[in-house]
Protein backbone atom coordinates (compact mmCIF):
# COMPACT_ATOMS: atom_id res chain seq x y z
CA UNK A 1 0.00 0.00 0.00
CA UNK A 2 0.61 3.71 -0.56
CA UNK A 3 0.88 6.43 1.98
CA UNK A 4 0.16 9.84 0.78
CA UNK A 5 1.89 11.99 3.56
CA UNK A 6 0.58 16.21 3.92
CA UNK A 7 2.34 18.32 6.01
CA UNK A 8 0.37 19.83 8.59
CA UNK A 9 2.34 22.73 10.33
CA UNK A 10 5.21 22.65 7.55
CA UNK A 11 5.57 22.13 3.73
CA UNK A 12 8.54 19.07 3.39
CA UNK A 13 9.00 17.75 -0.06
CA UNK A 14 8.11 14.02 0.31
CA UNK A 15 9.64 12.62 -2.58
CA UNK A 16 12.98 11.89 -2.63
CA UNK A 17 15.37 9.25 -4.16
CA UNK A 18 14.72 5.91 -2.22
CA UNK A 19 17.02 5.02 0.41
CA UNK A 20 19.58 2.08 0.10
CA UNK A 21 17.97 -0.95 1.49
CA UNK A 22 20.93 -2.08 3.94
CA UNK A 23 18.68 -1.09 7.02
CA UNK A 24 20.58 2.69 7.06
CA UNK A 25 17.59 5.04 7.61
CA UNK A 26 17.41 8.92 6.04
CA UNK A 27 15.81 11.54 7.82
CA UNK A 28 13.78 14.45 7.09
CA UNK A 29 14.81 17.80 6.84
CA UNK A 30 13.32 19.00 9.99
CA UNK A 31 12.85 16.80 12.92
CA UNK A 32 10.18 19.45 14.31
CA UNK A 33 7.87 18.99 10.78
CA UNK A 34 4.31 17.22 11.87
CA UNK A 35 2.38 15.09 9.33
CA UNK A 36 -0.61 13.63 8.61
CA UNK A 37 -0.62 10.62 6.13
CA UNK A 38 -3.53 8.37 5.05
CA UNK A 39 -3.02 5.01 3.55
CA UNK A 40 -4.65 4.35 0.90
CA UNK A 41 -4.74 1.17 -1.89
CA UNK A 42 -1.30 1.65 -3.91
CA UNK A 43 -1.13 2.68 -7.61
CA UNK A 44 0.74 -0.42 -9.82
CA UNK A 45 4.34 -0.23 -9.29
CA UNK A 46 4.50 1.08 -5.29
CA UNK A 47 5.07 -0.61 -2.60
CA UNK A 48 3.71 -1.60 1.01
CA UNK A 49 5.13 0.89 3.77
CA UNK A 50 7.19 0.08 6.77
CA UNK A 51 7.01 1.96 9.61
CA UNK A 52 9.62 1.73 12.48
CA UNK A 53 9.78 2.91 16.25
CA UNK A 54 13.15 4.33 17.23
CA UNK A 55 13.20 2.85 20.76
CA UNK A 56 13.91 -0.55 19.70
CA UNK A 57 13.81 -2.69 16.05
CA UNK A 58 9.96 -3.37 16.10
CA UNK A 59 8.73 -2.57 12.70
CA UNK A 60 5.29 -1.78 11.83
CA UNK A 61 3.74 -2.96 8.43
CA UNK A 62 0.64 -0.80 7.70
CA UNK A 63 -1.74 -3.18 7.85
CA UNK A 64 -5.35 -1.52 8.39
CA UNK A 65 -4.16 1.88 9.42
CA UNK A 66 -6.70 4.51 9.19
CA UNK A 67 -4.41 7.57 10.13
CA UNK A 68 -0.71 8.29 10.77
CA UNK A 69 0.26 10.52 13.11
CA UNK A 70 4.12 12.11 12.78
CA UNK A 71 6.02 13.28 15.79
CA UNK A 72 9.51 11.37 16.50
CA UNK A 73 10.50 8.46 15.07
CA UNK A 74 10.76 7.53 10.95
CA UNK A 75 8.83 6.33 8.00
CA UNK A 76 9.64 5.01 5.17
CA UNK A 77 7.48 4.21 1.77
CA UNK A 78 9.81 2.36 -0.63
CA UNK A 79 9.38 3.55 -4.17
CA UNK A 80 7.98 6.54 -3.61
CA UNK A 81 10.87 7.43 -0.57
CA UNK A 82 8.56 9.07 1.93
CA UNK A 83 11.05 10.52 4.66
CA UNK A 84 9.87 12.16 7.72
CA UNK A 85 10.19 11.41 11.63
CA UNK A 86 8.42 9.72 13.92
CA UNK A 87 5.02 7.77 13.80
CA UNK A 88 2.28 7.69 16.24
CA UNK A 89 -0.21 4.83 15.16
CA UNK A 90 -4.45 4.91 15.33
CA UNK A 91 -6.24 1.54 13.89
CA UNK A 92 -3.32 -0.55 12.61
CA UNK A 93 -2.12 -3.87 13.96
CA UNK A 94 2.16 -4.30 14.13
CA UNK A 95 3.48 -6.73 11.76
CA UNK A 96 6.46 -8.72 12.31
CA UNK A 97 9.33 -7.51 13.91
CA UNK A 98 12.61 -7.45 11.15
CA UNK A 99 15.72 -5.86 10.91
CA UNK A 100 14.91 -3.78 7.93
CA UNK A 101 12.10 -2.91 5.32
CA UNK A 102 11.82 -4.53 2.04
CA UNK A 103 9.19 -4.44 -0.42
CA UNK A 104 6.58 -7.16 -0.46
CA UNK A 105 3.26 -7.85 -2.25
CA UNK A 106 0.24 -4.37 -2.50
CA UNK A 107 -2.00 -5.23 0.35
CA UNK A 108 -5.46 -4.01 0.51
CA UNK A 109 -5.86 -2.00 4.16
CA UNK A 110 -8.53 -3.50 6.62
CA UNK A 111 -10.86 -1.47 7.59
CA UNK A 112 -11.13 -0.71 11.63
CA UNK A 113 -14.43 0.15 12.80
CA UNK A 114 -14.52 2.88 15.43
CA UNK A 115 -16.35 2.22 18.44
CA UNK A 116 -19.89 3.27 18.35
CA UNK A 117 -20.64 6.41 20.14
CA UNK A 118 -22.81 5.57 23.06
CA UNK A 119 -26.65 7.51 23.14
CA UNK A 120 -27.33 9.90 25.75
CA UNK A 121 -26.88 13.47 26.21
CA UNK A 122 -23.97 15.57 27.48
CA UNK A 123 -22.51 19.01 27.66
CA UNK A 124 -21.43 21.35 25.51
CA UNK A 125 -20.79 25.19 25.04
CA UNK A 126 -23.15 27.52 27.39
CA UNK A 127 -24.99 30.42 25.58
CA UNK A 128 -23.92 33.94 25.95
CA UNK A 129 -27.42 34.91 27.06
CA UNK A 130 -29.68 32.71 29.19
CA UNK A 131 -33.20 31.85 27.19
CA UNK A 132 -36.39 30.39 27.56
CA UNK A 133 -39.11 30.77 24.75
CA UNK A 134 -35.93 31.37 22.20
CA UNK A 135 -36.07 30.81 18.75
CA UNK A 136 -33.95 28.01 17.03
CA UNK A 137 -33.01 27.56 13.41
CA UNK A 138 -30.62 25.57 11.91
CA UNK A 139 -28.99 27.44 9.11
CA UNK A 140 -27.61 25.66 5.69
CA UNK A 141 -24.24 25.86 6.83
CA UNK A 142 -24.75 23.67 9.77
CA UNK A 143 -24.98 26.56 12.67
CA UNK A 144 -28.02 27.49 15.01
CA UNK A 145 -29.54 30.44 14.96
CA UNK A 146 -30.93 31.58 18.85
CA UNK A 147 -33.03 34.42 18.90
CA UNK A 148 -34.83 36.32 21.41
CA UNK A 149 -36.72 34.99 24.66
CA UNK A 150 -37.22 35.86 28.12
CA UNK A 151 -33.71 36.18 29.82
CA UNK A 152 -34.30 37.89 32.93
CA UNK A 153 -36.90 35.22 34.22
CA UNK A 154 -40.11 33.24 32.78
CA UNK A 155 -42.67 36.19 32.68
CA UNK A 156 -39.94 38.25 30.81
CA UNK A 157 -39.20 41.40 29.48
CA UNK A 158 -38.24 39.98 25.80
CA UNK A 159 -34.40 40.29 24.78
CA UNK A 160 -33.39 41.33 20.77
CA UNK A 161 -29.93 39.72 20.85
CA UNK A 162 -29.18 36.10 19.11
CA UNK A 163 -26.45 33.77 19.24
CA UNK A 164 -24.86 31.25 16.60
CA UNK A 165 -23.74 27.72 17.74
CA UNK A 166 -21.43 26.19 15.56
CA UNK A 167 -21.81 22.07 16.06
CA UNK A 168 -17.61 21.73 14.94
CA UNK A 169 -16.66 23.96 18.17
CA UNK A 170 -19.09 23.05 20.24
CA UNK A 171 -19.23 26.62 21.38
CA UNK A 172 -22.00 29.84 21.14
CA UNK A 173 -21.00 33.04 19.55
CA UNK A 174 -22.74 36.79 19.21
CA UNK A 175 -24.50 37.32 15.63
CA UNK A 176 -26.42 40.93 15.53
CA UNK A 177 -29.25 41.68 17.31
CA UNK A 178 -32.92 41.50 16.31
CA UNK A 179 -34.23 45.44 16.16
CA UNK A 180 -37.15 43.98 17.87
CA UNK A 181 -37.00 42.14 21.79
CA UNK A 182 -39.39 39.25 21.14
CA UNK A 183 -40.61 36.63 22.63
CA UNK A 184 -43.39 34.10 21.31
CA UNK A 185 -42.05 34.92 17.83
CA UNK A 186 -42.04 32.27 15.26
CA UNK A 187 -38.60 31.50 13.42
CA UNK A 188 -38.72 29.69 9.62
CA UNK A 189 -35.91 28.99 7.04
CA UNK A 190 -36.51 30.51 3.67
CA UNK A 191 -35.63 28.71 0.55
CA UNK A 192 -32.73 31.34 0.24
CA UNK A 193 -31.07 30.74 3.35
CA UNK A 194 -32.56 33.51 5.33
CA UNK A 195 -34.98 33.67 8.13
CA UNK A 196 -38.00 35.17 8.90
CA UNK A 197 -38.33 36.65 12.54
CA UNK A 198 -42.39 37.29 12.94
CA UNK A 199 -44.50 38.49 15.90
CA UNK A 200 -43.70 37.59 19.29
CA UNK A 201 -44.33 40.14 22.12
CA UNK A 202 -41.64 42.71 23.78
CA UNK A 203 -43.38 43.10 27.20
CA UNK A 204 -43.96 40.52 29.70
CA UNK A 205 -46.53 37.33 29.80
CA UNK A 206 -47.94 39.64 32.88
CA UNK A 207 -48.89 42.48 30.83
CA UNK A 208 -49.96 39.95 27.99
CA UNK A 209 -52.57 38.14 30.08
CA UNK A 210 -55.12 40.85 30.15
CA UNK A 211 -54.40 41.68 26.70
CA UNK A 212 -51.14 42.82 25.55
CA UNK A 213 -51.02 43.36 22.31
CA UNK A 214 -48.95 40.82 19.88
CA UNK A 215 -46.44 42.38 17.29
CA UNK A 216 -46.58 42.40 13.62
CA UNK A 217 -43.62 43.53 12.48
CA UNK A 218 -41.19 40.92 11.11
CA UNK A 219 -37.61 40.93 10.27
CA UNK A 220 -35.25 39.03 8.50
CA UNK A 221 -31.70 37.72 9.45
CA UNK A 222 -28.84 37.31 6.72
CA UNK A 223 -26.18 34.37 7.77
CA UNK A 224 -24.05 35.83 5.30
CA UNK A 225 -23.96 39.27 6.92
CA UNK A 226 -25.08 38.44 10.21
CA UNK A 227 -27.15 41.16 10.19
CA UNK A 228 -31.52 40.96 10.82
CA UNK A 229 -33.19 43.55 8.57
CA UNK A 230 -36.42 45.04 8.58
CA UNK A 231 -39.26 43.41 6.00
CA UNK A 232 -43.38 43.79 5.55
CA UNK A 233 -45.34 43.79 8.79
CA UNK A 234 -48.34 41.74 9.23
CA UNK A 235 -51.84 42.64 8.86
CA UNK A 236 -52.23 42.10 12.40
CA UNK A 237 -50.26 41.46 15.80
CA UNK A 238 -49.51 37.70 16.72
CA UNK A 239 -48.33 35.91 19.50
CA UNK A 240 -47.70 32.20 19.71
CA UNK A 241 -49.35 31.49 16.64
CA UNK A 242 -47.38 29.08 13.65
CA UNK A 243 -45.37 29.79 10.94
CA UNK A 244 -45.09 26.74 8.20
CA UNK A 245 -43.39 26.72 5.06
CA UNK A 246 -44.91 26.04 2.08
CA UNK A 247 -43.26 23.97 -0.98
CA UNK A 248 -43.50 26.62 -3.14
CA UNK A 249 -41.59 29.11 -1.05
CA UNK A 250 -44.61 31.43 0.52
CA UNK A 251 -44.80 30.99 4.36
CA UNK A 252 -48.12 30.44 6.12
CA UNK A 253 -48.72 32.46 9.32
CA UNK A 254 -51.98 31.22 11.52
CA UNK A 255 -53.71 32.10 15.13
CA UNK A 256 -52.68 34.03 17.69
CA UNK A 257 -52.81 34.73 21.32
CA UNK A 258 -53.40 37.77 23.53
CA UNK A 259 -55.05 41.08 22.68
CA UNK A 260 -54.94 39.60 18.87
CA UNK A 261 -58.20 37.87 20.16
CA UNK A 262 -57.35 33.85 19.99
CA UNK A 263 -57.56 34.67 15.97
CA UNK A 264 -58.82 32.31 12.96
CA UNK A 265 -57.03 34.38 11.07
CA UNK A 266 -54.00 33.28 8.80
CA UNK A 267 -51.58 35.04 6.28
CA UNK A 268 -49.03 34.08 3.44
CA UNK A 269 -45.80 35.24 3.53
CA UNK A 270 -44.05 35.93 -0.47
CA UNK A 271 -40.48 36.56 0.42
CA UNK A 272 -40.11 37.74 -3.29
CA UNK A 273 -42.07 40.88 -2.36
CA UNK A 274 -41.15 41.20 1.33
CA UNK A 275 -44.97 41.51 2.46
CA UNK A 276 -47.55 39.71 4.10
CA UNK A 277 -51.45 39.31 1.93
CA UNK A 278 -54.33 38.08 3.71
CA UNK A 279 -55.55 34.21 3.26
CA UNK A 280 -58.32 31.79 4.37
CA UNK A 281 -59.47 32.02 7.86
CA UNK A 282 -58.98 28.86 10.13
CA UNK A 283 -62.40 27.04 10.94
CA UNK A 284 -61.74 27.68 14.40
CA UNK A 285 -60.13 30.62 16.94
CA UNK A 286 -56.59 29.02 18.12
CA UNK A 287 -53.59 30.01 19.88
CA UNK A 288 -50.66 27.18 20.60
CA UNK A 289 -51.99 24.70 18.06
CA UNK A 290 -49.74 23.07 16.08
CA UNK A 291 -48.93 23.06 12.26
CA UNK A 292 -47.56 20.29 10.03
CA UNK A 293 -46.60 20.49 6.30
CA UNK A 294 -47.52 17.39 4.94
CA UNK A 295 -46.66 15.56 2.26
CA UNK A 296 -49.11 16.69 -0.59
CA UNK A 297 -48.15 20.57 0.58
CA UNK A 298 -50.95 20.98 2.33
CA UNK A 299 -50.69 21.95 6.37
CA UNK A 300 -52.13 20.11 9.55
CA UNK A 301 -53.40 22.65 11.93
CA UNK A 302 -54.18 20.90 15.47
CA UNK A 303 -55.32 22.04 18.97
CA UNK A 304 -54.41 24.62 20.80
CA UNK A 305 -56.62 26.96 22.56
CA UNK A 306 -59.84 29.10 22.08
CA UNK A 307 -60.93 32.30 23.18
CA UNK A 308 -61.83 31.22 26.45
CA UNK A 309 -58.56 29.44 26.79
CA UNK A 310 -60.30 26.14 26.61
CA UNK A 311 -58.20 23.79 24.84
CA UNK A 312 -58.87 22.38 21.56
CA UNK A 313 -58.98 18.31 19.99
CA UNK A 314 -60.28 19.85 16.85
CA UNK A 315 -58.13 19.67 13.69
CA UNK A 316 -58.38 21.45 9.95
CA UNK A 317 -56.28 21.30 6.60
CA UNK A 318 -54.81 24.42 4.66
CA UNK A 319 -54.84 23.67 0.98
CA UNK A 320 -52.35 26.25 -0.61
CA UNK A 321 -53.50 25.94 -4.13
CA UNK A 322 -57.06 27.23 -2.70
CA UNK A 323 -55.80 29.42 -0.73
CA UNK A 324 -58.77 27.95 2.01
CA UNK A 325 -59.31 25.65 5.40
CA UNK A 326 -61.51 22.39 6.07
CA UNK A 327 -61.96 20.29 9.12
CA UNK A 328 -60.79 17.41 9.43
CA UNK A 329 -60.58 14.46 11.96
CA UNK A 330 -60.68 15.38 15.96
CA UNK A 331 -58.11 14.15 17.78
CA UNK A 332 -58.57 12.37 21.73
CA UNK A 333 -57.35 15.23 23.21
CA UNK A 334 -55.33 18.21 23.11
CA UNK A 335 -51.65 18.28 21.80
CA UNK A 336 -48.67 19.90 22.69
CA UNK A 337 -46.01 19.00 19.30
CA UNK A 338 -46.76 17.86 16.05
CA UNK A 339 -43.97 15.96 14.06
CA UNK A 340 -43.91 14.74 10.58
CA UNK A 341 -42.70 10.62 10.59
CA UNK A 342 -41.13 9.68 7.41
CA UNK A 343 -43.73 7.55 6.30
CA UNK A 344 -45.71 10.84 5.84
CA UNK A 345 -47.92 10.31 9.33
CA UNK A 346 -47.67 12.89 12.01
CA UNK A 347 -47.05 11.53 15.93
CA UNK A 348 -49.28 13.85 18.37
CA UNK A 349 -47.65 13.94 21.71
CA UNK A 350 -48.37 15.91 25.22
CA UNK A 351 -51.16 18.15 26.45
CA UNK A 352 -51.36 21.86 26.87
CA UNK A 353 -52.50 21.32 30.50
CA UNK A 354 -49.77 18.19 31.04
CA UNK A 355 -52.16 15.92 31.89
CA UNK A 356 -51.93 12.75 29.74
CA UNK A 357 -49.07 10.16 28.65
CA UNK A 358 -51.18 9.40 25.20
CA UNK A 359 -50.20 10.10 22.13
CA UNK A 360 -51.56 9.46 18.68
CA UNK A 361 -51.40 9.23 15.15
CA UNK A 362 -52.69 11.91 12.28
CA UNK A 363 -52.66 9.36 8.84
CA UNK A 364 -53.25 11.99 5.96
CA UNK A 365 -54.59 9.00 3.80
CA UNK A 366 -57.30 8.87 6.01
CA UNK A 367 -58.11 12.37 7.85
CA UNK A 368 -58.18 10.28 11.05
CA UNK A 369 -55.96 9.65 14.27
CA UNK A 370 -55.94 6.64 15.88
CA UNK A 371 -54.31 6.13 18.93
CA UNK A 372 -50.42 4.81 19.48
CA UNK A 373 -47.54 3.84 22.56
CA UNK A 374 -48.10 5.98 25.32
CA UNK A 375 -45.29 8.07 27.06
CA UNK A 376 -43.35 7.06 30.19
CA UNK A 377 -44.17 10.49 31.71
CA UNK A 378 -46.89 13.64 31.40
CA UNK A 379 -45.78 16.37 29.35
CA UNK A 380 -46.29 20.20 28.34
CA UNK A 381 -43.49 21.90 27.46
CA UNK A 382 -40.97 19.52 25.82
CA UNK A 383 -39.72 19.37 22.71
CA UNK A 384 -40.11 16.58 20.23
CA UNK A 385 -37.33 16.28 17.49
CA UNK A 386 -37.46 13.91 14.12
CA UNK A 387 -34.06 12.23 14.13
CA UNK A 388 -32.17 10.88 11.33
CA UNK A 389 -33.16 7.14 11.54
CA UNK A 390 -36.83 8.13 11.73
CA UNK A 391 -37.53 7.77 15.00
CA UNK A 392 -38.57 11.02 17.51
CA UNK A 393 -36.88 12.37 20.79
CA UNK A 394 -39.04 13.86 23.12
CA UNK A 395 -37.40 15.65 25.66
CA UNK A 396 -38.10 17.72 28.77
CA UNK A 397 -41.09 19.55 29.53
CA UNK A 398 -43.02 19.81 32.51
CA UNK A 399 -46.87 18.50 33.81
CA UNK A 400 -48.99 19.04 36.88
CA UNK A 401 -45.90 17.08 39.41
CA UNK A 402 -43.55 19.49 38.10
CA UNK A 403 -40.43 19.28 35.86
CA UNK A 404 -40.25 16.41 33.57
CA UNK A 405 -36.53 15.18 34.20
CA UNK A 406 -36.34 12.57 31.18
CA UNK A 407 -36.34 12.41 27.60
CA UNK A 408 -37.34 9.27 25.26
CA UNK A 409 -37.73 7.95 21.59
CA UNK A 410 -40.73 7.06 19.76
CA UNK A 411 -40.37 4.50 17.37
CA UNK A 412 -42.71 4.57 14.47
CA UNK A 413 -42.26 0.66 13.43
CA UNK A 414 -43.17 -0.79 16.69
CA UNK A 415 -46.03 2.27 18.23
CA UNK A 416 -43.79 2.43 21.72
CA UNK A 417 -41.81 4.71 23.30
CA UNK A 418 -38.22 3.90 25.46
CA UNK A 419 -35.63 5.87 27.30
CA UNK A 420 -33.44 8.25 25.26
CA UNK A 421 -30.51 7.65 27.56
CA UNK A 422 -28.83 9.47 30.56
CA UNK A 423 -27.73 12.83 31.04
CA UNK A 424 -30.99 14.59 30.19
CA UNK A 425 -30.65 18.25 32.41
CA UNK A 426 -33.93 19.00 33.83
CA UNK A 427 -35.33 22.05 32.01
CA UNK A 428 -38.64 23.09 29.96
CA UNK A 429 -39.55 25.68 27.38
CA UNK A 430 -35.95 24.79 25.99
CA UNK A 431 -35.16 24.41 21.98
CA UNK A 432 -33.93 21.18 20.49
CA UNK A 433 -32.51 21.22 16.79
CA UNK A 434 -31.16 18.22 14.85
CA UNK A 435 -27.84 18.89 13.68
CA UNK A 436 -26.25 18.18 10.25
CA UNK A 437 -24.65 15.32 12.19
CA UNK A 438 -27.18 13.85 13.80
CA UNK A 439 -27.03 14.80 16.97
CA UNK A 440 -29.65 17.09 18.99
CA UNK A 441 -28.70 20.55 20.05
CA UNK A 442 -30.96 21.34 23.57
CA UNK A 443 -30.42 24.81 24.43
CA UNK A 444 -32.04 27.35 26.95
CA UNK A 445 -35.00 26.88 29.04
CA UNK A 446 -36.09 27.25 32.39
CA UNK A 447 -36.24 25.60 35.40
CA UNK A 448 -38.59 24.75 38.79
CA UNK A 449 -37.52 28.19 40.91
CA UNK A 450 -37.93 30.30 37.47
CA UNK A 451 -34.31 30.46 36.58
CA UNK A 452 -33.33 30.41 33.09
CA UNK A 453 -30.94 28.01 31.71
CA UNK A 454 -27.78 29.66 29.63
CA UNK A 455 -26.61 25.79 29.72
CA UNK A 456 -26.93 23.56 26.56
CA UNK A 457 -26.24 19.99 25.95
CA UNK A 458 -26.22 17.88 22.62
CA UNK A 459 -28.00 14.26 22.39
CA UNK A 460 -26.40 11.59 20.89
CA UNK A 461 -29.08 8.92 18.85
Amino acid sequence: MAIRAKAISQATDARRTAPPLDGTWGRAEDDTARWSAEIRSPPRGEHMATLSRTCGNLVWHGVGCRRLHIMNCRLICLATAVLVVAVAVEGCSPGPAVRSPTAGPTQAPTPTASPAPLPGFTATGSMGTARTGATATRLPDGRVLIAGGFSTNAFGPAVASAELYDPKTGTFSPTGSMATPRWGATATLLHDGRVLIAGGTSGTLTSELPGFPGLASAELYDPKTGAFSPTGSMTTGRIEHTATLLADGRVLIAGSCGASAYSNTAELYNPSTGTFQRTGSMTARRCRQTATLLRDGSVLLAGGMDANENVLASAELYDPATGTFRATGSMSATRQTATALSDGRVLMVGALDGSTTSAELYDPASGTFSPTGSMTAPRENQTATLLADGRVLIAGGDNRLGLVASAELYDPKTGTFSSAGSGYSTRAGQTATLLTDGRVLIAGGSVANGSILASAQLYQP
